[in-house]
C-alpha cells in the first residue's frame, strides 16, 4: 500500500503481545500488521508493558524498536511503563499515539495537554462499559479518535459516557483466514474422543476462568439433557483450561452428563481448526463479550454458530446474517435452537452452506478489509490534520 510521508512516526503502547494470546492481544497483532503494510517506511516505537521479549511468531518491520517493562516487578511495573511512554513521547515527538487499553489513555491525554501530540484508543468491550473513573473518562472524552471492536461497544459509549459519535469509527476484529478452512472431521479426533463420523457435535472455545463464564458454557451444560432428549448421542466438547475446570467437572458430574461432555483442556493453535472441523455446531453464547474472534474462525471452517445477542457478537454474527443469536439467559431457547441447527431445520439456510459461510465471513472480516478499514479511518486523520 502506499506510504504517506505525513506520519512518519508511530507510537504504540500495547498491554502485551508476544507472550499471551488473549483477544486483546491477538487484536493488537493483527494491529501492528495492518499499520506496517499502509505505512512501511514509518518508524515505529512500540512500547509493552507486559512482555519481556519480542517472538518471531508476529511479523512486524526490522526497524521496529521495541521497549518492553515486563521484567519489571509488579509492583513497579506500572510506573516503569508510565515513564517510559512518557518520556519518549516528549522525547520523540510522534505524528500519533495509539493507546491499545483504555489504561494507557491518561498518558496519552497528558502528552496531549504538554505537547500537542494527537492520540487514539482501541476499546473493546468490558474495560470501558459502565466507565466510573472520571480521568479515564476525560481522556476518552479528549481522543482524536476511538476505534472501536464493534457497533455493541460503540452504541454503549455513546449512550454511556455521552462521547461524539463521529469520533467513534469501528475496527471490527479480524483473523488469519488461511489457518482455519473446510475439512472433514479428523479421523485421528473422531479416535480419540470415540466419536462416529456421524454423531453430532457441540463445541464451544473458552478459557475456562472464573471470570470467563460470562462465555456461556454452563448454560449448554444445562441445556444438554433437554437436547439428549431429541438427539441422544450428541456430544458436547469444551476446548479450553483455567481454574474454573475443578467447578465445571463438579457441575457435569450433578447433572449427570459425563458419558456426553469432553473437556479437552488446552489445544494448541495449530490444531484449533481440527477441533472446529470435528463440531456440527460451535456454539458460546456469552453475554459479555466484546466482540469474539472465535466466532470468525468458526464461520471459516463453515461451521453454524450460535451466541448470544447481548453483546458484541451480534455484530461478530452480522446481526443474525452469519448464524443463530440466542438469549444467553434462557436454557430453553439455547437447547431448542441447537436441536434445530443439528437437525438442519433452523431457518437460517446460510449456516448449511460452508463455502458460503465462509466466503461470507472472509468478505466481512478478513484481514485485507481489516487493513483498508484502517487506512481508512488514517486517511480521514490525515486530512482532518490538513483542515485544522
Amino acid at each position: 500500500m502506499r506510504h504517506n510521508p505525513e506520519l512518519k512516526n508511530f507510537h504504540l503502547w500495547f498491554p502485551n503481545i508476544f507472550e499471551f494470546k488473549g483477544g486483546i492481544q491477538v487484536y493488537s497483532a493483527f494491529f501492528l500488521q495492518a499499520l506496517q503494510s499502509i505505512y512501511p517506511e514509518s518508524q515505529y516505537n512500540i512500547f509493552i508493558k507486559q512482555d519481556v521479549k519480542g517472538s518471531s511468531d508476529i511479523t512486524y518491520l526490522s526497524s521496529t524498536k521495541f521497549y518492553f517493562t515486563g521484567a519489571y516487578s509488579n509492583k513497579i511495573r506500572t510506573l516503569a511503563f508510565a515513564t517510559k511512554i512518557l518520556s519518549q513521547g516528549l522525547v520523540q515527538y510522534p505524528d500519533l499515539v495509539i493507546a491499545a487499553h483504555i489504561n494507557f489513555s491518561i498518558a496519552a491525554y497528558l502528552l496531549k495537554v504538554l505537547a500537542g501530540i494527537p492520540y487514539w484508543i482501541n476499546v473493546y468491550g468490558l474495560e470501558v462499559w459502565e466507565l466510573k473513573n472520571p480521568i479515564l473518562k476525560k481522556a476518552l472524552q479528549n481522543a482524536d479518535r476511538i476505534l472501536s471492536i464493534s457497533g455493541y461497544t460503540r452504541d454503549r459509549l455513546i449512550k454511556e459516557q455521552n462521547i461524539d459519535a463521529d469520533k467513534i469509527s469501528l475496527l471490527p476484529c479480524t483473523f488469519d483466514a488461511s489457518n482455519f478452512k473446510i475439512a472433514s472431521k479428523p479421523t485421528y479426533l473422531l479416535d480419540k474422543y470415540q466419536l462416529t463420523p456421524e454423531q453430532p457435535v457441540i463445541l464451544t472455545v473458552a478459557r475456562l476462568a472464573e471470570s470467563e463464564r460470562y462465555k456461556g458454557y454452563d448454560q449448554i451444560l444445562q441445556a444438554l439433557s433437554q437436547i439428549r432428549e431429541i438427539i441422544p448421542d450428541v456430544h458436547y466438547i469444551i476446548v479450553g483450561k483455567g481454574k474454573d475446570q475443578p467447578r465445571i467437572e463438579k457441575v457435569i458430574a450433578n447433572l449427570g452428563i459425563k458419558d456426553c461432555v469432553t473437556l479437552a483442556g488446552f489445544v494448541p493453535d495449530e490444531e484449533l481448526c481440527d477441533y472446529y472441523n470435528l463440531c456440527d455446531v460451535f456454539a458460546m453464547p456469552s453475554k459479555r463479550e466484546g466482540f469474539g474472534i472465535v466466532y470468525l474462525e468458526a464461520l471459516a471452517c463453515g461451521k453454524p454458530v450460535l451466541a448470544g445477542n447481548q453483546d458484541g457478537a451480534i455484530d461478530a454474527l452480522c446481526h443474525g446474517e452469519l448464524g443463530a443469536l440466542v438469549n444467553p439467559d434462557d436454557v430453553g431457547e439455547i437447547a431448542k435452537t441447537l436441536i434445530q441447527i443439528l437437525q438442519g431445520t433452523y431457518h437460517n439456510h446460510l449456516i448449511y452452506q460452508p463455502e458460503n459461510l465462509r466466503q461470507k465471513v472472509i468478505d466481512t472480516f478478513g484481514f485485507e478489509r481489516f487493513q483498508r478499514t484502517l487506512d481508512k479511518h488514517l486517511n480521514h486523520h490525515l486530512k482532518s490534520t490538513i483542515n485544522n
